[in-house]
């Protein structure tokens, strides 16, 4: 769920990759970085914490050069802490190079062993490392083939930016796991990881880059090969969470906007699972769009009962005394106006572990309302996912092991319903569902899960059992 972002040839690059990652916050906050190139040599800044936070108008001043990558960070490999914030920069035989990374490679522990075995010694413990140890013994060809012959060996989820001395690289795995989109200013081309940062920047949406395809950006100019990265005949394999909930509901992803996609769950959502109530109250933000289409379709008022704290990180100091739901309530607050004697339909994206959601209920109930129905705008998450999302274990997922009443119990609400894995598809009016990866319901994984030995096995004897 990591953002990236590649410019190249403006004279303002860092500028320009900094108020991207802005806009591309909300798909990490444990660090952030950029990496310029300038006159031969890398420059870059690297730390902790939010995009503001870690850049300042003199850091973005000292990082000169007219190409520039750039990286917010999700952990999903690897731990959060700062040698694991990106970009990545080596040194190598051929060159300098740098790299900034969405995804997850589900074959990077097996690759790790054995480049160590032949003698690569790591700094990180990231994934995105292995590539860069796979470029860097590449020792023949123009830097495009060396790319393509790392990328080759690698399976998994990757969308990539490259920055060698004088040229920017853009690659999309075979599947298109995750989004990657091109765009222009001026004389300029911007690759990032969602469109809404193109918008923040006033440059132009040209398209995606296609899964499979490495984008060259070098002396101003724009080449594409594509069909080189062994991903012929292979099905588009598009997270369908990033409709759900990763992607902001202003961008345009896998060629579709995202904004009207969640209303239409909402909407789905309302004819599966109607029931007489006074009031449509989101969990907010991800569950805004899909609340609205379900308050359209039942014609229940729709209502802010819930009002989020968005000035809250990651951590921050409980008190002594004991505070109930004290982690969900420094997020999230009731609107007792709103909710007092009302028959409640609350709408979220996800259930994961369920407690959080047991929490809520319980905050609206103590608000006054009289009942509490909650409709979950995706089907049961029930498998972990290995492409890129840091979801918990199996054993954690409550829909792994538990029945859709069992949670409903679990939650303490009058009734539970889920979008069903048809509904979900509501928008594929030329029958493509299979061009998306939809593992986290259906334990049908798309890729090897090399590293995962287990799951995989466990994933094949479920699909079996439903045969």
């Amino acid at each position: 769920m990591c953002g990236i972002v590649g410019v190249h040839n403006h004279s303002e690059a860092s500028n320009i990759a900094y108020l991207s990652l802005y806009a591309e916050q909300h798909r990490g906050q444990e660090s952030a970085g950029i990496v310029t190139s300038s006159r031969g040599r890398f420059l870059q800044h690297r730390a902790m914490g939010h995009v503001a936070d870690c850049f300042t108008s003199e850091v973005i001043a000292e990082l000169a050069g007219a190409n520039a990558i750039g990286h917010v960070r999700y952990s999903t490999a690897g731990g959060s802490r700062i040698e694991n914030a990106q970009p990545f920069v080596v040194n190598t035989g051929t060159g300098s190079m740098a790299i900034a990374h969405n995804g997850n490679l589900t074959n990077a522990v097996a690759l790790r062993g054995e480049l160590e075995k032949m003698g690569s010694i790591f700094q990180s413990t990231m994934d995105s490392e292995v590539i860069m140890h796979l470029i860097a013994r590449e020792r023949e060809g123009s830097l495009v083939e060396r790319i393509v012959r790392a990328l080759r060996r690698v399976q998994g989820a990757y969308s990539l930016v490259f920055l060698a001395d004088n040229a920017m690289i853009a690659a999309r795995d075979p599947s298109g796991f995750r989004p990657l989109a091109l765009g222009q200013l001026g004389e300029s081309y911007i690759a990032v990881s969602e469109t809404c940062a193109l918008d923040l920047i006033d440059a132009t949406y040209l398209r995606e880059v296609e899964p499979g395809e490495i984008v060259l950006f070098e002396n101003g100019g724009m080449r594409s090969h594509k069909g080189i990265l062994n991903g012929e005949g292979r099905k588009k394999q598009h997270c369908i969470f990033e409709y759900i909930y990763f992607a902001r509901p202003d961008s345009h992803v896998f060629d579709r906007d995202v904004y009207p996609i969640r209303k239409g769950f909402g909407r789905q959502l309302a004819k599966e699972h109607p029931v007489e109530a006074d009031v449509v109250v989101p969990v907010p933000d991800s569950g805004v769009p899909a609340a609205i289409g379900y308050s359209q379709e039942s014609g229940i008022p729709f209502e802010m009962g819930l009002i989020r704290n968005h000035y809250v990180g990651r951590t921050f100091i409980e008190p002594k005394s004991e505070i109930r739901h004290f982690g969900v309530r420094i997020k999230l607050n009731s609107v007792k106006e709103v909710l007092k004697g009302k028959r409640v339909v609350v709408i979220d994206d996800s259930i994961v572990r369920g407690t959080t959601s047991m929490k809520i209920v319980k905050m609206i109930r103590r608000a006054g309302a009289s009942q509490v129905h909650v409709r979950i705008s995706s089907p049961p998450t029930a498998w972990p996912c290995f492409y890129g999302i840091d979801t918990p274990t199996r054993k954690e997922l409550i829909a792994a092991s538990q029945s859709v009443e069992e949670i409903r119990e679990f939650i303490t609400a009058d009734s539970l319903g889920y979008l069903s894995h048809d509904g979900l598809y509501w928008f594929d009016k030329k029958g493509r569902r299979e061009w998306f990866c939809d593992a986290c319901f259906t334990g049908k994984y798309p890729v090897d899960l090399v590293d995962n030995p287990e799951v995989q096995a466990a994933a094949r004897t479920f699909l079996d059992s439903q045969r």
